[in-house]
Formats: C-alpha cells, sequence, structure tokens
C-alpha cells in the first residue's frame, strides 16, 4: 500500500470489542480517526462519522467530539464510537446507546503516541492484518530519515497572519520534525502569538530564535509572511496542514512533500 494514504479506553473495551463481530460498527468522531481506520482496512466498519469529515460522504454524520447528535447515534446502534481524548468523557456516556463502548484517541503527544495509536485503533476495530499499523510506523522513520534535512533551526507556525501558533517539542508536530532531523526552537507544546503572551507576534518570536527556516501550515503564502517579516535571511516553506496536523498516515504524505522542498534549496 502507497504510504500517501495510545489509545485510551474508557470502560472495560478489550473484553466488550474483541467478543464483537469481526468487523465491528464503528462511529468515527474526528476525521484523523476516519482516515486511520482507513489505511487499517477498516473503513467497511465504518457506519457514522463526525460532521467536520470529508471522507465517507455517503455515512450518516453524529455531531463533534463535544456535542455528539444522540439521536444519530441511537439510530446507528454502534459497537464502538472512536473519539478524540479533548472529547468530554461524562458527555459521551450520557449519548451513547446502552452496550456502546467508547475509546478517547490520544496522540498528538508525540510521534510515539501516533504509532501507538494506529496499533491500538488496529486492535479495537478487529482489523485481520496487524502489519498495517507496522508499516505505517516503518514508513513515517523511513521518511522522516530522508527529508534531507541538516540540523537547521526551525519554527513551525501555522500561519504569518491572524493569530499564528507555534508548535513545539512537546507537540506531536514538533517531535516529527525532530525526527526529520531539523532543530526545533520551540521547546513547548502549542503558543498562540498574541497580544499578553510570552511572544506578542510573530516578529518578536522570530527575532528571538532566529530560525533559518520557518514552516507555515494553512493556505498563507510567502509573500504574506514576507510582508509581515520583511527582508529577513530566513527560509519560508508553506506546507499542507492537512497533512502534519492530522495524527497518522496523512503524515506519510506530508514527509514526502517535504522532502520535495528541501531539495529545492
Amino acid at each position: 500500500m502507497s504510504f500517501l494514504i495510545r489509545v485510551f479506553l474508557l470502560g472495560l473495551l478489550g473484553m466488550g470489542v474483541a467478543s464483537a463481530a469481526s468487523c465491528p460498527r464503528i462511529v468515527s468522531q474526528s476525521p484523523y480517526i476516519t482516515m486511520a481506520l482507513q489505511w487499517l482496512d477498516r473503513a467497511s466498519c465504518i457506519v457514522g462519522v463526525s460532521r467536520y469529515d470529508r471522507q465517507l460522504t455517503e455515512l450518516p454524520r453524529t455531531g463533534g467530539i463535544q456535542d455528539p447528535d444522540v439521536d444519530v447515534l441511537a439510530d446507528l446502534a454502534p459497537d464502538l464510537i472512536i473519539t478524540s481524548m479533548s472529547s468530554d468523557a461524562d458527555l459521551i456516556a450520557l449519548s451513547v446507546p446502552t452496550g456502546t463502548h467508547v475509546a478517547k484517541v490520544g496522540g498528538f503527544e508525540s510521534m510515539d503516541a501516533v504509532d501507538a495509536m494506529m496499533r491500538d485503533l488496529a486492535r479495537l476495530s478487529a482489523s485481520p492484518d496487524g502489519e498495517q499499523a507496522q508499516e505505517f510506523a516503518r514508513g513515517w522513520r523511513a521518511l522522516a530519515g530522508q527529508s534531507g534535512a541538516h540540523g537547521e533551526r526551525v519554527l513551525l507556525l501555522t500561519a504569518c497572519t491572524g493569530t499564528p501558533y507555534s508548535y513545539g517539542r512537546e507537540h506531536m508536530l514538533g517531535d516529527l520534525f525532530v525526527h526529520a532531523g531539523f532543530d526545533v526552537l520551540d521547546q513547548g507544546r502549542v503558543q498562540a502569538l498574541r497580544p499578553g503572551s510570552a511572544f506578542e507576534g510573530i516578529e518578536a518570536l522570530v527575532a528571538h530564535h532566529k530560525p533559518e527556516i520557518i514552516f507555515t501550515f494553512n493556505r498563507s503564502t510567502d509573500d504574506q509572511c514576507r510582508v509581515i517579516l520583511g527582508e529577513r535571511e530566513q527560509r519560508i516553506i508553506h506546507l499542507n496542514g492537512d497533512d502534519f496536523l492530522n495524527p497518522g498516515p496523512r503524515q506519510l504524505a506530508g514527509l514526502e512533500a517535504l522532502a520535495k522542498e528541501m531539495r529545492k534549496q
């Protein structure tokens, strides 16, 4: 399969899911979960997806992680709902039909957490081929080793306009770039660059860290960044945020795009 395309359980999931049919009826309550299940060849198990999903457009929409649609969930009667760690556990517990199990999925902490999420999704979905999760783990490591990085000092920003966010080494994105051979300058997790914060804007952050490369991860252009930053020595590279900010298979495509950009030096 092409590269392009720790789960935390709420309740006693292991025994319940293991005893379900070979393909449990699954609701995916976040797009990155849907994409991971597709990578694991478990798309046929999914009976509903969140309102934010752009995949499986033919399936019923089940609301969001903070506002699940109780009526749709009741109609679907899933065996398993998989949602993100940022969801409200009490709210989910009140929303699910009797007999439905709920799994809360992590993955944003580090790339090790992403690997664990893929393995546990394979188990929870009763995937017949456990090798798929290992293929992902091998794949991103191999691509990270081919990034073309040589220890460049970098900042990772959502954008240069509006309220930019900077991603550090304690976030999955920063950890991925460290594995790819970059020196990620922000040591934290995620910080907003706005008045009243440690750095009130991108100019202050850049002046403090003096990066060699600034990576941005939304539709902002190099020209916008140049207008804000003026003539500076650092290189500015725009990458598709969907390929980097969704834990799992999309990151493989992102690493391929990263290597192409680095070869343009």
